[in-house]
C-alpha cells in the first residue's frame, strides 16, 4: 500500500496517543493510503476468483449452517484456490499480501459467508501469524510451505476455562525437559480446532500460578498427547469448526518455541494487533452485503401502494448503514495502511478498528433485518443467520469492553508519564531548577494552549483541502476537549484511573469517534484531490462530503455528551443497583 507524504513522521508515532496530548500528527493519516497499481491488479483477480468460487454456493451456506460444518470437499476447494496462502511470503509458496490486500480479500469472502471468512481468517490473522512475525528462518522453512497449501491449517490457542481476556491467568504449563518442553493443559473455543494441524499454543513456563512467565509454542496435531474435543454447538458462525484442545504430556521440541522464552504475552498481543485488519475487513464485507440486500428489500416491498423505500424512517436506516459502512471501511483501510507502511505503534488504532467495525456491523445487521420485517426473522432468508454470525465479533479477539479500557489507558499513557514527570520535578525543583523548570514550562505551554485554544503547529491541520476547513476546525476543537479531559481525569485519579472504568469508557468512546472522524476526513480529502486531478472539481466527492457532514454532526453530539457525563452522571446509582442485584441474585420486585 502506498502513501505519499510531504514528511516522514517517526514510525513509532501513534496518532491517538499524540491526540491525547492535544497534538494532531497529520502526516500519519495524510494522505489516505491507497493500493499500488500492481496490488490492485492482483487483488482484482483474487476478488473475482472468490466470487467465482462462492457465488454458486449461496444456497449451500444455510444448509452448512444447520449442519454445523463446512464439507471436507469445500475445504479442499479453499486449499485449491490458495486462500490459506494469502499472507505467507512468496519464497514459501504464498501470495505475500500486505495488510490492506489481505483485509480486502477477507472482505470479499465475508460478503458471501461469515463461517468461510472466519475459517480463512483464523488461519492467517492469528493461527499462523505468530510464525510470520516471530518465527525463525528454520521454523518458517519447515512449516510455511505446508501452511500455504493448506496441508496444515492453523489455529490460535490462548483462551482457557477461566482465562479469556486475562491472558496472564492461563493454567496450561510448559516444563523444560532436556531438549523438549512438556505441555499440559486445556484450551477452549479454538477456531478451526477440528480441522487444524498447526496450533500456536500459549503456556506458563513458571508454573500454573506464576502470572509473569508466558511462552508461545508451535504444536502440531501429530504430537502424542494432542487431542481436540467435539464441535461446539454455537449461536453463529456455526459451520466453522470450533473445539477444545487438550494437551496431555505433549513433548514439544525446544526449537518449536516461538519468540522469546518469557515473551509469550508480547507475542500474543502482537498477533492480535497485527491480525485485526482481517476481522475489520470481514465486518466491512458483511455490511456491504447487508446494505445491498436492504436496498433491494426496500425497493421491492410495498405498503399502502408504494415501496417502503419512499418512507423517511426506512431511508434513515439505509442512510445510516451507508455512513457506517463508509466509516468502517475508512478506519480498516487506514489501520492496514499504517501496518503496511511500517508503523510500530498502531495498537490503539487497531483496537479502535475492531471495536468500531464490529459494533456498526451489529447495528447494520439489526437494521437490515428490521427492514425485511417478518421475512428477516425467517430462516428462509439470510438476515437472521447474518445477525447470529455477527454477534461473535464483539467477543472474540478481545471483548469490546476490555478493548475500550485498553484504548483509553494506552492512549493516555504519554499524558500520565508527563504528569508523573511533573510531580517529580515539583519535588526536586529547588535541587535541579533548570531541569524542573524545563518540565514545568513544557507542561505549562501545553496546558495554556488547551485552555485558551492557542494553536501550536501540531494542534491544527495544515494539509487538508481548503474545502474541509470547517470540518478540520471541528476536529481541532474536539481534540483540545479530549486532551483537556484526559489531563483532568488523570490529575484527579492518578494511578487509580484503571479502577475508574465508567470514566475510562467515556474517554475511549471519544477516542473511537475522533479516530473514525479523522479517517473519514483523510479519505474525503483524497477523494477531492483525485476528483480535481481528473478535471471534475469535487464532483466525485458530493456524497462522501454528505457522509463527512453526517459524521461530524454525530461525533460532535456524542463527544459533548461524553464530556458532560465525566463529572455529572448516574454512575453511583447504577453501581448501587448492580450491587443490590448481586446481593439478591437478580431482580427483587414484582407487581403481585
Amino acid at each position: 500500500m502506498t502513501k505519499e507524504a510531504t514528511s516522514n513522521p517517526p514510525r513509532d508515532t501513534s496518532f491517538m496517543r499524540s491526540l491525547c496530548m492535544g497534538e494532531i500528527e497529520e502526516d500519519v493519516i495524510l494522505p489516505f493510503p491507497t493500493l499500488s497499481d500492481d496490488e490492485r491488479e492482483t487483488l482484482g483477480a483474487v476478488v473475482n476468483s472468490i466470487d467465482d468460487l462462492l457465488k454458486p454456493l449461496e444456497s449451500e451456506f444455510p444448509k452448512w449452517d444447520v449442519a454445523g460444518e463446512l464439507p471436507p470437499e469445500f475445504i479442499d476447494k479453499l486449499r485449491e484456490f490458495g486462500l490459506f496462502s494469502l499472507v505467507i511470503p512468496e519464497e514459501h509458496g504464498g501470495m505475500a499480501f500486505g495488510s490492506a490486500a489481505y483485509s480486502r480479500t477477507l472482505q470479499q469472502i465475508a460478503r458471501h459467508d461469515a463461517s468461510v471468512a472466519v475459517t480463512v481468517g483464523a488461519h492467517s490473522s492469528i493461527g499462523m501469524r505468530g510464525l510470520l512475525l516471530f518465527g525463525t528462518e528454520e521454523q518458517r522453512a519447515r512449516y510455511m510451505p505446508r501452511l500455504a497449501t493448506g496441508e496444515l491449517i492453523a489455529a490460535f490457542c490462548l483462551t482457557e476455562p477461566g482465562a479469556g481476556s486475562d491472558a496472564a491467568s492461563i493454567k496450561t504449563t510448559a516444563v523444560r525437559d532436556g531438549d523438549h518442553w512438556l505441555l499440559n493443559g486445556n484450551k477452549l473455543w479454538i477456531t478451526n480446532g477440528g480441522i487444524a494441524d498447526f496450533f500456536t499454543v500459549f503456556a506458563k513456563t513458571g508454573g500454573a500460578e506464576n502470572r509473569g512467565k508466558l511462552a508461545a509454542f508451535i504444536v502440531t496435531r501429530d504430537m502424542e498427547g494432542v487431542t481436540t474435543g467435539k464441535h461446539e454447538d454455537k449461536m453463529g458462525i456455526r459451520a466453522n469448526s470450533t473445539t477444545s484442545l487438550y494437551l496431555d504430556n505433549v513433548r514439544v521440541p525446544a526449537e518449536n518455541l516461538l519468540g522469546p522464552e518469557n515473551g509469550g504475552f508480547k507475542v500474543a498481543m502482537n498477533i492480535l494487533n497485527s491480525g485485526r485488519s482481517g476481522l475489520g475487513g470481514g465486518c466491512v464485507g458483511a455490511m456491504k452485503a447487508l446494505l445491498g440486500r436492504a436496498v433491494a428489500q426496500a425497493k421491492s416491498r410495498k405498503t399502502f401502494g408504494q415501496p417502503i423505500s419512499e418512507y423517511g424512517l426506512i431511508r434513515q436506516k439505509l442512510g445510516q448503514m451507508m455512513v457506517d459502512t463508509y466509516c468502517a471501511e475508512s478506519v480498516v483501510t487506514m489501520v492496514a495502511g499504517l501496518v503496511d507502511q511500517g508503523y510500530t505503534e498502531y495498537a490503539v488504532e487497531a483496537a479502535i478498528s475492531k471495536v468500531y467495525s464490529t459494533e456498526v456491523l451489529w447495528r447494520s445487521a439489526d437494521e437490515a433485518l428490521q427492514i425485511a420485517a417478518g421475512n428477516g426473522y425467517m430462516r428462509e432468508y439470510p438476515y437472521e443467520r447474518v445477525l447470529r454470525d455477527a454477534r461473535i465479533n464483539r467477543i472474540f479477539e478481545g471483548t469490546n469492553e476490555v478493548l475500550r479500557l485498553f484504548i483509553a489507558l494506552t492512549a493516555m499513557r504519554d499524558v500520565g508519564e508527563q504528569l508523573q514527570g511533573l510531580s517529580r520535578s515539583l519535588k526536586g525543583a529547588f535541587n535541579h531548577p533548570i531541569k524542573g523548570f524545563g518540565v514545568l514550562s513544557s507542561y505549562a505551554i501545553r496546558r495554556a494552549s488547551l485552555a485558551t485554544g492557542l494553536r501550536r503547529p501540531k494542534s491544527v491541520f495544515t494539509r487538508l483541502d481548503e474545502r474541509l476547513v470547517e470540518d478540520a476546525r471541528a476536529f481541532e476543537r474536539m481534540t483540545r476537549d479530549l486532551a483537556t479531559a484526559v489531563d483532568r481525569v488523570l490529575r484527579k485519579h492518578g494511578k487509580r484511573v484503571i479502577e475508574r472504568q465508567f470514566a475510562t469508557r467515556r474517554l475511549a468512546d471519544i477516542m473511537i469517534d475522533l479516530f473514525v472522524y479523522s479517517c473519514v476526513l483523510s479519505r474525503v480529502d483524497a477523494t477531492l484531490r483525485a476528483s480535481d486531478a481528473q478535471g471534475a472539481p469535487g464532483d466525485d466527492a458530493i456524497h462522501p462530503l454528505e457522509i463527512l457532514a453526517t459524521v461530524r454532526f454525530q461525533v460532535e453530539r456524542r463527544v459533548q455528551k461524553h464530556l458532560a457525563a465525566i463529572d455529572h452522571n448516574e454512575d453511583e446509582s447504577i453501581k448501587k443497583l448492580a450491587a443490590h442485584a448481586l446481593d439478591v441474585d437478580g431482580y427483587p420486585w414484582d407487581v403481585l
